[in-house]
């Protein structure tokens, strides 16, 4: 017999290989060829509208016929890769009972998946919808230490942002086997056609058997969460077990998936940190503090290793988020009070290798510039032994400030800069004053002096009088008013009209001016100060537990803080205040026995930002006095 070259081998069938590939695709695409006209073509225009009604109706009508668009349709999506799966899944489960749609899907998934495989294996095709999701699959990858090609395609077909097509065109590009490829695929997408084929059902029985319309909410509801506790039992038991405990961890990602869910479609992010090279791994990120969203622009920076981040202990302690906390190695910190366990957290995570991010203000700004650091902490940084980046944001303050009751979708930009790497090896050569005074410098700024965008949506100065408490004009306390775009006093009838940068038209100018006024007209009256008032408190118990509710009375001089009530009674020197953290318009808080307190003021809840600008100002002369 003639010896054939090893490209040249013949099939049993005397087919050789080279031309049996081309042949098997072109046999595919005459089928999809067949269907296009009357099936395919129809059914795609109704996914593109998400017509489920009209797709079950079409699928009906075709009877057999209706059964393999089903599976050809699945089949393409993979092969394209951007078209979602989920519109197939959900109209089968509509169309037919659930277990010819899981079959029909997963067929349909088996198809597209050997589709791929000759594509990717034989003619070496390269998808552009797959190199754009590469880059999310190589860091999920990054996140395994011990990769099994199988257990990481398992991982992937549970992720709900990757499409099929993506993972079976990464998949094919690796030595695996196609017995073993084809067996992963058809056995990985199966819970998610489950869930998908069950919400068509239910849809049936609502369309049909008038099913309650909150049942087939609940039922929805149900499968999502069955779903994610699949994948979460898979990811924590096969493949994450070894990042327990670590910002590794795949419920690290789901903390952000909620954060850009809460956050809605907010401002524009531009990231400026290429001096983030200069750090080695692991480095401490200190940031100033604008909005509540900031741990969310930080995230965004390229960082070689997932941070943990350093957040008030109240939400690390309540109920499942403490658990969460646990599971994500993220670190708590009382605020404004001795805590030895937030340093050595931090020094533990240091040394398993990982950045740890912190807001040294310990609170959000109330206008704008950057709030004194009371804690500073740079023998604490020296002792860590690691590069120190210093990142100034900017723009994240008028995106959402505490003042404001509601939060505005704007056009407004973000920006995310690295001031500054210090290397452990310059900061040996530091002393603690010259770090402190540099890093303080580094993370200033002012909101008002920065054009980071304009902000057309009215009613910008409602809830301004929560911070601006107090006219600039006559000084009177707790008459201004925040309504529409103006800031009204109620005593002498000044108006102050906010633009769409956030300026007062007239002076003055700017929010941070005015509460500088403010601090102006308190200085004269610190020695004699004294603040009462009658209080409903909300007392959560130390290492999260139960929380209990009372009413009391709470008082500030020059020298004390103190709180009466039934059951406590008990003063704090203000010398052991450093600050006093606050909601706007609602109260203030502090640690009491490690022990979170919630002052609740029951007349005038604006008064709360008076009482945390007081114990500013008392600590600002402290720290004068020392210098």
């Amino acid at each position: 017999m003639e010896k054939q070259g090893p490209d040249n081998r013949i099939s049993r069938r005397g087919i050789p290989d080279r031309l049996l590939v081309p042949v098997l695709v072109a046999a595919i695409l005459l089928l999809f060829v067949f269907f296009l006209k009357d099936i395919m073509i129809p059914y795609i225009r109704l996914e593109l509208r998400h017509d489920v009604a009209g797709a079950r109706e079409l699928l009906l009508d075709k009877g057999v016929l209706g059964f393999l668009s089903v599976t050809l349709v699945e089949a393409l999506q993979m092969v394209v890769v951007f078209i979602p799966a989920e519109f197939i899944q959900i109209s089968s489960g509509l169309s037919y009972p659930f277990c010819i749609a899981l079959l029909l899907c997963d067929l349909g998934v088996c198809l597209g998946a050997s589709i791929i495989f000759v594509l990717v294996r034989f003619l070496h095709y390269n998808s552009a919808a797959f190199e754009k999701r590469r880059q999310k699959m190589d860091q999920i990858s990054a996140a395994l230490h011990r990769r099994n090609t199988i257990l990481f395609m398992y991982l992937l077909f549970f992720m709900p942002f990757i499409p099929f097509g993506a993972i079976c065109y990464f998949g094919s590009g690796t030595r695996l086997p196609y017995g073993k490829y084809i067996r992963t695929v058809a056995t990985g997408v199966i819970p998610s056609i489950i869930v998908s084929n069950l919400i068509g059902e239910a849809g049936m029985a609502f369309l049909v058997r008038d099913l309650p319309l909150w049942l087939l909410v609940l039922v929805i509801v149900l499968l999502a969460a069955a779903l994610f506790a699949v994948i979460y039992f898979f990811l924590d038991r096969f493949c994450f077990r070894e990042s327990d405990g670590t910002p590794d961890s795949p419920l690290y990602q789901l903390i952000f998936t909620i954060g850009r869910l809460m956050q809605g479609r907010g401002p524009r992010v531009v990231i400026h940190d290429e001096r983030l090279q200069e750090a080695d791994v692991p480095y401490v990120l200190l940031s100033n503090h604008q909005s509540f969203f900031d741990f969310m622009y930080i995230h965004q920076m390229a960082h070689p290793r997932n941070p943990a981040f350093v957040v008030n202990e109240y939400y690390c302690t309540r109920p499942g988020l403490r658990w969460l906390r646990r599971k994500t190695g993220q670190l708590s910190k009382k605020l404004f009070t001795k805590d030895l366990s937030s340093p050595m957290g931090i020094m533990r995570t240091v040394r398993k290798g990982y950045p740890v991010v912190i807001f040294p203000e310990g609170r959000l700004s109330p206008d704008g510039c950057t709030n004194p650091i009371v804690e500073e902490g740079a023998a604490f940084y020296k002792k860590l032994g690691a590069d120190l980046v210093l990142v100034k944001l900017r723009g994240a303050y008028f995106a959402g400030p505490k003042w404001r009751k509601r939060r505005f979708r704007s056009g407004n930009e973000v920006s995310v800069t690295v001031e500054r790497v210090v290397k452990k090896d310059e900061l040996r050569t530091m002393s603690d004053g010259e770090l402190n005074r540099l890093i303080a410098e580094a993370l200033r700024n002012d909101a008002s002096e920065d054009a980071m965008g304009v902000y057309p949506r009215g009613h910008r100065a409602e809830g301004l009088e929560n911070i601006l408490y107090r006219c600039a004009d006559c000084g009177a306390l707790y008459t201004t008013a925040g309504i529409g775009d103006k800031l009204r006093c109620t005593a002498c009838g000044r108006e102050h009209t906010l633009d769409e940068t956030y300026h007062f038209t007239d002076g003055p100018h700017t929010i941070s001016a005015w509460y500088e006024r403010i601090r102006e007209l308190e200085r004269p009256g610190l020695d004699s100060v004294a603040l009462r008032a009658p209080v409903r408190t909300v007392i959560y118990g130390a290492n999260g537990g139960p929380a209990r509710r009372e009413e009391g009375e709470c008082s500030l001089t020059a020298k004390e803080f103190s709180y009466r009530s039934e059951n406590e009674d008990f003063t704090i020197p203000t010398d052991r205040l450093p600050a006093l953290a606050y909601s706007c318009g609602k109260e203030f808080e502090l640690y009491h026995n490690d022990e979170l307190h919630y002052f609740y003021p029951l007349k005038q809840g604006i008064q709360a930002a008076r009482w945390a600008l007081i114990v500013d100002l008392l600590a600002e002369r402290r720290r004068e006095e020392r210098e």
